[in-house]
């Protein structure tokens, strides 16, 4: 092997390791869960659609430590807290979701409505502006803005 193969195979494997890494720097909208975890996101996702918050958090929190540091299931943790009117705990599962991933659009509009809700309507507009420097006019940022306006409405 000549020295110029090894560098340009050294260089294929950067190129791909740095692409992984950036596919997740920009990868907002959902962080990879592992193959073993998965499956249990999704059953823990359907309590939470299906409103049945008390159920959902503690197969998130076992999620959380089977696969912890995952801002999606953070998030999830975050937002079935909230809606079980906890609050404080609620506040402490969202930033620890944006401190994983500070653009993670789901945790920036709940975080936001958790502001709302809260009587905060400046930090919750500090969201609103995350959401759209990070995506525009996304269905989050919309969700957001239209919870603002109608808070300010009151």
């Amino acid at each position: 092997m000549t020295i110029l193969t090894v560098r340009i195979a050294a260089l294929a494997v950067a190129i791909t390791l740095l692409g992984a890494v950036t596919a997740f720097a920009v990868d907002t909208d959902e962080t990879p869960a592992s193959a073993a975890t998965a499956g249990d996101l999704d059953s823990a996702r359907a309590l939470v659609d299906a409103r049945k918050y008390d159920e959902a958090i503690p197969a998130l929190q076992k999620l959380d430590q089977e696969s912890p540091n995952n801002p999606d299931i953070l998030n999830l943790i975050g937002f079935s807290l909230r809606k079980t009117g906890k609050m404080s705990d609620a506040f402490d599962y969202y930033n620890r979701a944006l401190a994983l991933n500070p653009h993670h659009r789901g945790a920036n509009e709940y975080l936001g409505e958790l502001y709302l809700e809260t009587k905060q309507p400046e930090k919750a507009k500090e969201r609103l502006a995350v959401l759209h420097q990070d995506c525009g006019d996304c269905e989050e940022y919309e969700d957001l803005e239209k919870q603002v306006a109608q808070y300010a409405a009151q």
